[in-house]
Parts: C-alpha cells; structure tokens; sequence
C-alpha cells in the first residue's frame, strides 16, 4: 500500500468542510456568479471541456484554480449565463476537488470545485429510477447524475465473490447555496438482487453530509447502488453528484494522524471495510513558515491512497508540522498513573474501544503558557466527539473543553501554577470508543500572534476586489488578535500588473482598516491572486502573518455553514473602466466629538451616462456615524454626506473610503472612491446648563457656564438650538473666545407657549477656519414653561352693621318697707 503525497490537491489551505444546519439569505447578486458547471469532474491525465452555468457571464475572460496541475487552455462565454472552460490536467494530478474562480470584465465569481479523477467518466442516463431497471454501470467508474425532487437514481454493477465493492459520493462538496434552498443531502445504498440493503450511507464521519460505503459480497451476483436526497428533495441539472464505484482503496483512518514535516510518516491504515495496511508517506519540508507564528505549529496535510485496486477518488487529512510526534502507550486510563512526556508535542492516538480514556503526563515550570488543541472531527474526520481536561499533580482539574468557539473539537490554554507534573486526559462525550476514533491533541507554547482576512462587503460572500481601469476599488482588511495588541502593518504582494495599493497600519487595539487600490488608465482586464501580508513589533520581537480567506460555500439553517472552505490568497479583477470620474473631497478642518460635519462628492460624467450613483462608506472610524442614504440622481453631479461624531470617538486620523455603486447592463458595479483622511479631535467646550424657568407672555434669561477643553485657531460662535415652540430668543448666536466663561442668551416665551418641562435644549459650537465650519453640540438642557400665577382680588368686607344696644338689665327690685311687707303676708293669707 502507498500513501501518495497529494500537497498540489489544496496546497496549503484547509479545505474543510463543516456540517452544520443553518439559514442564510443570499443577497440579491450583481456580480458574476456560478451555481454549477457540466460535467461536475474530469479524469486527470487529459483535455476536457466544461459548461459553466450562472448569471452576468457574457463578459467571462479566464479562470484561476488555487491549486497547480490544472492548465486553462480556453475560455469562452456562450451568453449572459453559460461559459464553456477547457481545461488539461497532469497525468500525475492527486485525486480531490481543485478550488477556482471565473474573472469576468466585471469582477469574479463564487469559489466553485472542479473534480479531479482517475477513473473514467459514465453520465447518469434517465429514466434509472426503478430497481428492476436500472442503468448498468461497469466497475472502477465515476458516475456524474443529477438528483431531481423525488427522484431516486439507480446504477447496477456486477461483482465476483470476495470483490470489494465501494461506493463514495460527492454530493454536497458541489453545492453552492447561501439561501438554504436546493441543498443536496445525499443517501446512498447498496441492494442485493432480492433488494434488500446489504450496505447504506446518509451521512459519514469521513465527508460528513456526503455518505461512502463497501460491501464485499461472498458470492457472484448483480447489486444496485441507490442514490437520492435524504429528504427526497432535488432540483434538476442544480442537485448534480459524482458516484465514484469501485473496489478501490478508502482509507477511514490514518493511524497515527500526524507527522513531522521532512520525515517519512510509518502509517497504518484502516480501510472502509476494516482490513488494516501498513503505508508509508514522504512529508513535505516547507509546510510551515518559520516566519509566520499565526499559522500555528501544524497543518493540515492530504494524502491519497493507491494500491493494485485503485486509487482512493479523495485524501485523507492529517496533520503536520515541526513538533514532536507522542504515541500514546497503554496502559493510559488513570489520569494519576499517565505515561510521562515532553511538551510541545503532537499527541496521536485512539479512543480504542467505548469507556476509554487516554492521559499525557508532561512537567511543567511555573509561569509557562500552553496551547491545547484537539484535532478528532475537524482535520481527521474522526467520529470522536472528545472532551479533554487537564489536571495539576494533586489530581485536581484545572481545565476542560468539549467543543469551542463554534468548532466541534475543543481547545484551551493554560499557565502553569507552580513547578510540577500536568496531566491531559481525553475521552468521548458519549464515552464511544472504536480502532476508529483517532485523535492528536497539539500542545504548543502560547505565542502572540494574529490571522488576517478580507471583511465581507456582502453578507456570507467572500470578498472579490474589482479594480476598475483608472480608477479605485477597495477592501477591508481585518485581523484576529492572540494574545497581539499592537500596531500592524499591512503589505500586499501579487498585484496585477499597473495597479497600485494604498494600505495604512491597523492601528493598536483595532482590527480592520481599508486598503485602496488604483488602477492605471492603461492597465489590462485581468484577473490574480494576491495576498495580504502583516507585520507587528512586540518589543524587540516581529510578529508576522499573512492571508487566509474563508469562503462559505453551503447555508443551512440559522445561518450557520454546512460547507466551507479557507484559501491563502484572494482574487483582485482588473475590470472596465466606470463611465465616469468621482472625488471624495478632503476637509480641511477635523471632525470634533459631539460635531458633525458634511462630506462632498463630486463626479464628473461620461457623455451618456445619466445614472444615479448611489454611495455608502466601506467603513466608519470607531464613534463616526455617517448617512449612508445619499446618492447622486440623475441630472446632478455632487451630494453632501451628514457625518457625526460622538463623544467616545477615537481620536485620530482615519483614512474613509466610499463604495460607489451604479447601474451597467449585467446589473450593479460596486468601486470605491479614493481616500481621505479624517482627522477626529477632542471637544472645544463644556457646557453646563441651569435648570432654567419661565412663565408665558414672560421673559427670562438663560446663562450657561463654559468650560474651555483645549485650544484651537477659529472665530468660535455658540448657537441656542431645540427652543421648544413658543420660546424664542432675539440673540440666539453669541460671539464667545476661548477666554469665555459664560453666555447668556435672552429668551421671550409667548402667551401661547405649550406649559411644561422641556427636555430640548442644546448648544451649538460654530469654529471658521480654511471655509469650513467645525460644529459641536451639547446639551440637553431643559426650561420649564408655567403659566402666570395669577393674584386673587380680595373679597370686600360685608357692610358692618350698627352694633344692637346690649339688652338693658332688669334694675334689682327696691327692698320692701315693713309695712309693705305685712300688707302682702295679709293678701296671701
């Protein structure tokens, strides 16, 4: 058995896939776009034409594959949706999927696959959905069909007793949705002549949504191999597979799953159908660049399998780089008893059997940084879902990780605590375990460093820069920090010929920053690739790094990727020229916190063109809003653009670029003017507002303090703004100096006033300096309106009445004489 070394199938890229299910929606295309090509693959070794099929394609000019070995002898568009490729590949070319991109006169396409073979090619015939009338297919063949709605494809082959028969599909791997629509998710089985299913396959640890099986039938006989959608869902000519049939080799495992690059990897291989070969392999010497920390201390490596039967129609995936191989020795269970090692290391191993777990020991001295990273699902296409966990001398765990950062295998770091032995264990979640479940867990030091990638400017499309002939495209670069917090310098290498880049250091603590390209007014329609290269200085020690693109191929639900893919570079499209000229005019005075300011744009047209052009920044400064609504219309030739700034913003001078975008005959083209630079400083003044009051039909006077921030050349005048309705003031702009530690404007408030607190109040800042006029708001400061407290009139006193003369008293009664007094005692007797 041989393991070729297949570094030419996806160079030094990681072309995984990942399964996921999510939603995207795709946004409405105005660029060139493939959804598919006819036929899906080409046998290596040979000339082939292909049909390209999709929108905006009358101007298609060439195509570029990411990887060598496959020459493009023609390029020819048919109409505004076909393009016919021919193309010449290696006798020697690896088996795989080689990556490529159509260039246009007006930009380039989606990341599309083109299969790479070394059986030769048998097209799906209809009708072959019915089992006692399939379409037979002879042995060591590449079927090349088409999944419709309910459709279900059959292929018979004839097999001799012992003969090994396996069937692996390409099913989603050549799917492009960003819409979640119209995804093959391919069932595959094997049926004996009583149709019963000796071998079947929905999805696969292998090629995840894509299935593989084998049989090996104990007697002569015919078999039916079944394809359909898992949903029996489909679209026709869009749902397009290749069927590779044969008795080929089909590794499932690489045992163990890493090397050192330069050495030759001793490798046992597990085979579809269980039986185990020893292979050997010469691993590459320049996978890794010494130069390059972010690239990580391995990588991802494909290796193709021949034998006497065949060979194997895509690699197996390890990993390599410039660590030092462990193999794990049993007995290995007890995290307290593990086997002793050095670190960094590339941990191999299996999860062998279910209940299993396998432990590292390694020493470690206080205050050292560790990187532990699991490769099983991703890389390896292992069906070990692994959880590890790493413990201190005294047993105790100290830290965990199961899946991570969106990925399904896990990683974490750690600094040793003091001068003693750690222990890594690793085990599957479910506690699974078979000669299946391979691993290797990196262990590296922790180092500063950073990766780089193109923003996306359309929502799940990788970036595609077009450059139009005299005149400006643009990108955002942006950076994902490790541990690095500094300044980064941008360099880009392999521009085509007559353009030129414009880059500016991302500064400390950022991560995106535009880079402007300009083409020259005689520069060729073209289309390359180029890469983004960053430098940064952490004390007296360089970091460096340089591009890697993700590409998201497939959408499911929730937006999240089925299939995706990552390429070191990305495609710049030298493309026609646009029938007008546009500036971005540069301000002469800076943008203030709390200001606001106007951009112009102006544009100078082509005798014809009549369009309106539509604008929107390719980013803002951090704080820096701007109103991405404006557009040139028709008949008009300059517009002015609102920016604000609020009070956090950064200060500084940031470079701001607009997307221009305008309509042509395949739709809509989007460049970029040239930059500027806005400068944004601090604030002027403080402003402090009292808490102001008045009554309507009154008058009053409102008297702010001023609190000067900084010096700065300028006529300054402040302006009373946001004076609710019904309150007005005859002075509302006030000449103030720098000096100023007041300003008082006089407010009149109306009869008819609306009563209540008024929460409007701001303050205007106007500084002239070069023409322009530099403002800065503040506030909100608040009066409250009454109404007029009105005095009531006294009642007036009811008339006072003359007094009534108290009552007269009785006079007490004279005293009786004595003989008035026997006269009375007589009567009364």
């Amino acid at each position: 058995m041989q393991l070729i070394s297949t570094g030419c199938v996806f160079g030094r890229m990681m072309g995984v896939a990942t399964l996921a299910c999510a939603l995207a929606s795709q946004s409405p295309a105005a660029f060139p776009v493939v959804t598919y090509h006819t036929p899906l693959g080409v046998t290596r070794g040979g000339e082939a034409t292909i049909v390209l099929h999709g929108d905006r394609l009358s101007d298609a000019r060439e195509v570029l594959f990411d990887q060598p070995g496959i020459e493009v002898v023609g390029c020819k568009p048919i109409d505004n949706k076909k393009v016919e490729l021919k193309v010449k590949t290696g006798e020697n070319l690896s088996p795989g999927l080689y990556s490529f991109r159509l260039v246009t006169a007006s930009g380039a396409t989606n990341l599309r696959f083109l299969g790479v073979g070394t059986m030769p090619i048998v097209q799906e015939v209809e009708p072959n959905n019915d089992f006692a009338a399939p379409q037979d297919i002879p042995m060591d063949r590449t079927v090349e069909g088409n999944v419709d709605r309910e459709d279900v494809d059959c292929y018979r082959v004839s097999l001799k007793a012992g003969q090994k028969l396996t069937v692996e599909i390409e099913g989603i791997r050549h799917r492009w949705s960003l819409n979640n629509r119209d995804i093959l998710d391919p069932y595959i089985a094997i049926l004996d002549e009583e149709r019963f299913e000796v071998a079947v396959s929905d999805d696969s640890a292998l090629f995840q949504q894509d299935g593989v099986c084998s049989y090996t039938p104990e007697q002569d006989g015919q078999y039916t191999i079944l394809v359909r959608d898992s949903s029996f869902l489909g679209q026709k000519n869009v749902c397009r597979y290749r069927l590779h049939i044969g008795s080929f080799p089909r590794p499932t495992t690489v045992i163990p799953s890493g090397g050192v690059q330069g050495e030759i990897l001793q490798a046992k291989l597990i085979d579809i159908d269980g039986t185990i070969t020893d292979a050997s392999v010469q691993l590459p010497t320049d996978l890794l660049d010494p130069q390059n920390p972010s690239s990580g201390p391995t990588q991802p490596y494909p290796v193709v399998t021949a034998d006497d039967a065949g060979v194997s129609p895509s690699p197996n995936w390890i990993r390599v780089g410039n660590l030092p191989i462990v193999t794990e020795t049993e007995p290995n269970n007890d995290h307290r008893k593990a086997p002793e090692c050095s670190v960094p290391a590339l941990l191999c191993g299996v999860i062998n059997e279910p209940g299993d777990f396998d432990c590292f020991a390694f020493a470690c001295k206080k205050g050292e940084k560790y990187r532990v990273k699991l490769y099983a699902r991703e890389t390896l296409r292992s069906p070990l879902d692994g959880v590890m966990n790493l413990f201190d001398a005294n047993g105790k765990s100290v830290k965990g990780s199961d899946d991570s950062g969106g990925k399904l295998d896990g990683f974490f770091d750690f600094t040793a605590a003091s001068d003693s032995k750690h222990t890594i264990r690793i085990y599957d979640h479910l506690r699974g375990g078979s000669p299946l479940h391979n691993y290797v867990i990196e262990v590296s030091r922790l180092q500063p460093s950073f990766s780089i990638d193109l923003k996306e400017l359309r929502r799940d499309e990788a970036m595609v820069v077009p450059v139009p002939i005299g005149g400006t495209g643009a990108m955002m670069v942006q950076v994902k920090r490790d541990q690095f917090n500094e300044e980064i310098a941008l360099a880009l290498d392999g521009l085509p010929e007559g353009v030129t880049a414009q880059t500016f250091p991302i500064p400390k603590g950022r991560i995106e920053i535009p880079v402007v390209l300009t083409a020259a007014a005689d520069a060729q329609l073209k289309g390359t690739f180029f890469d983004v290269l960053g430098e940064g200085k952490l004390g007296d020690k360089t970091v460096r790094s340089d591009l890697q693109q993700h590409h998201k191929i497939v959408l499911g639900q929730n937006r999240r990727a089925m299939l995706e893919h990552s390429t070191p570079k990305a495609v710049m499209a030298v493309c026609e020229a646009m029938p007008f000229s546009i500036e971005l005019v540069q301000p002469k005075t800076p943008l203030l916190r709390r200001g606001s300011k106007e951009l112009l744009v102006r544009i100078q047209r082509n005798e014809g063109f009549e369009n309106p052009v539509y604008l929107k920044t390719l980013y803002n400064p951090p704080g820096v809003g701007v109103n991405n609504s404006r557009k040139i219309d028709k008949g008009k030739n300059e517009v002015t653009i609102p920016i604000t700034a609020n009070q956090n913003a950064a200060m500084g001078t940031w470079p701001m670029v607009m997307q221009v975008s305008y309509g042509t005959k395949l739709g809509t083209q989007t460049v970029a003017t040239a930059p500027i630079m806005l400068d944004v400083e601090d604030s002027v003044f403080n402003f402090k507002f009292p808490r102001a009051a008045a009554e309507t039909g009154g008058e009053t006077s409102l008297t702010l303090e001023m609190e000067k921030i900084r010096d700065i050349e300028g006529e300054t005048e402040v302006q009373l703004v946001g004076m609710p309705n019904g309150v007005s003031c005859d002075a509302p702009v006030q000449k103030v100096t720098l000096e100023s530690t007041t300003v008082t404007f006089p407010l009149k408030i109306a009869a008819n006033a609306k009563t209540g607190l008024h929460k409007t109040l701001n303050v205007q800042t106007r500084i002239r300096r070069d023409g322009e006029t530099m403002i800065q708001t503040n506030g909100t400061g608040e009066i409250r309106v009454d109404k007029p407290v009105v005095k009531k009139k006294p009642k007036p006193e009811p008339e006072k009445k003359p007094a009534s003369p108290p009552p007269k008293k009785d006079a007490a009664p004279k005293p009786l004489s004595r003989l008035e007094q026997l006269r009375l005692e007589k009567e009364s007797s």
